[in-house]
């Protein structure tokens, strides 16, 4: 392929030179198809490098993706598990702080019990001598009226009153001249109340357990009335035989029937093994009514007693002696039992009340 020929064809339009310059063309497009070819043979070589390039790009950015991803997952994984060790270490954290809150808890309640014992404790010191008085003389009247409701006797509590009385006269307090009062007028009714002996009741009940086997039955046969005859005998006409048989037909009819008067009818059916049981039974009455006397059951007491008075009067003659000795003596134990309430010094423990909360 050389430039200048058409120049050259120009100069000398001849015909060998418009066959030279056919050949020229012709050989210009073979040159030209054979660059064609060539052209479209190095093409898909140019797009297989061009797809390689691509693929390569691509395939390093998948790679580049994939590390990245494996970068991000360990990562992840990474803190997650730093994730769990900081819970589980959060739990134990809390649990400790739980268990430190507890213990301050119950340090704080220690401290609290031992400030409370410790402010009680410095109220006991710091009261002033008047509200010892009074602390002092209300337990002392309470004990006393607990003596008085075991033994039955008012001298433990008048004796407390008294007492209570003498150290409030030597305080010289105006303000313990209502507590003053209340004892004054307490002193009084304990005074004016009639209050029974305990151990005087005892004795008349052992008494009346003694007598009960010398008590005589209401269907017991009565001896035979003895005439007392003088000392000196008057002078007598002398009598024939069948008078003086006569008089002694008459005695000894006289000894063979005798009449007296039974009001109940299970008092004349007792047999002697019952007689015996109906003495025994009357002693336990009265040895339970002692019993209820010593644990201060008054009530139950009473009751045993009428018991007994209505054995009494039903199963033993009322006329003799020795029922009517028994009788007399159940009659005074039932009479003193009805005092045997322990008078209460209400208005003085209230005012102490009153006092001590005052404090």
């Amino acid at each position: 392929m050389n430039p200048e020929l058409p120049s050259e064809s120009a100069v000398s339009p001849s015909p060998s030179a418009s066959g030279a310059s056919a050949a020229s063309a012709t050989v210009g497009a073979v040159a030209k198809s054979a660059s064609a070819i060539r052209l479209a043979s190095w093409l898909p070589a140019a797009l297989a490098v061009l797809a390689l390039l691509t693929v390569a790009l691509l395939w390093q950015k998948v790679t580049g993706m994939q590390e990245q991803l494996a970068r991000q997952s360990a990562e992840t994984q990474s803190q997650s598990s730093e994730a769990r060790a900081l819970a589980k270490q959060a739990v134990s954290l809390a649990q400790e702080a739980a268990a430190r809150a507890a213990v301050l808890d119950s340090r704080l309640s220690e401290v609290a019990l031992q400030r409370s014992q410790l402010d009680e404790l410095m109220q006991s010191m710091s009261r002033s001598r008047d509200e010892n008085l009074v602390v002092d003389i209300d337990a002392a009247l309470r004990l006393a009226q607990q003596q008085a409701q075991l033994t039955g006797s008012v001298e433990p509590l008048l004796a407390a009153l008294k007492s209570a009385d003498q150290r409030i006269v030597r305080a010289a307090q105006p303000r313990l001249a209502l507590l003053q009062r209340a004892i004054a007028r307490d002193i009084d009714r304990v005074k004016a109340a009639a209050v029974s002996d305990t151990p005087t009741l005892l004795i008349k009940l052992d008494e009346l357990v003694h007598l009960v086997d010398e008590l005589v039955l209401a269907n017991a046969v009565a001896p035979a009335r003895q005439t007392v005859k003088p000392l000196v005998a008057p002078p007598q006409a002398p009598m024939s035989w069948w008078q003086s048989w006569f008089q002694l037909a008459l005695g000894e009819t006289r000894n063979l029937v005798r009449v007296s008067r039974i009001e109940s009818p299970e008092a004349a059916l007792l047999s002697p093994e019952q007689s015996f049981f109906l003495r025994e039974n009357l002693k336990l009455k009265l040895l339970n009514a002692r019993l209820g006397l010593l644990a201060r059951q008054i009530e139950s007491a009473r009751a045993d007693l009428v018991d007994a008075e209505a054995m009494l009067r039903k199963y033993f003659q009322a006329n003799a002696r020795k029922t009517q000795t028994a009788t007399a003596l159940l009659q005074q134990v039932q009479t003193q039992m009805q005092a045997l309430q322990i008078p209460r010094i209400d208005d003085t423990l209230a005012v102490l009340a009153t006092a001590v909360a005052g404090r």
